[in-house]
């Protein structure tokens, strides 16, 4: 049996980018920490989003660059995400398993 590539937060991680991505030039921690919180109800620590960001990183799921300085952050630049083609691949991949496991379960009922 194959690998997962990711662990469930990862993949509600990689879920989140893929939302923010397409609303800003890219998804920063913060805004990642609020929309899982909101969505799953499940707290997430500043410290757990980005030691899976760096993860998923380092494994080509993400890719990131630093943004413009912001008044509101003192002049500092964000970090932003966004899905790389591996990641899009691999979430993919994991959304055919799952649902193939969903579907057969679904047949014995």
């Amino acid at each position: 049996m194959a690998r997962r590539p990711f662990g469930e937060f990862e993949h509600i991680l990689l879920y989140a980018v893929l939302h923010l991505q397409d609303h800003e030039a890219g998804a920063s921690g913060a805004a990642l920490r609020r929309l899982i919180e909101a969505r799953t109800g499940r707290v997430a620590s500043p410290g757990a989003i980005y030691t899976a960001l760096e993860r998923l990183e380092t494994r080509g799921f993400v890719r990131s660059k630093l943004g413009e300085p912001t008044p509101e952050r003192g002049g500092k630049r964000k970090r932003l995400y966004r899905l790389s083609a591996a990641g899009t691949a691999a979430l993919r991949d994991a959304e055919a398993v799952l649902d193939s496991m969903a579907r057969l379960a679904r047949a014995k009922r």
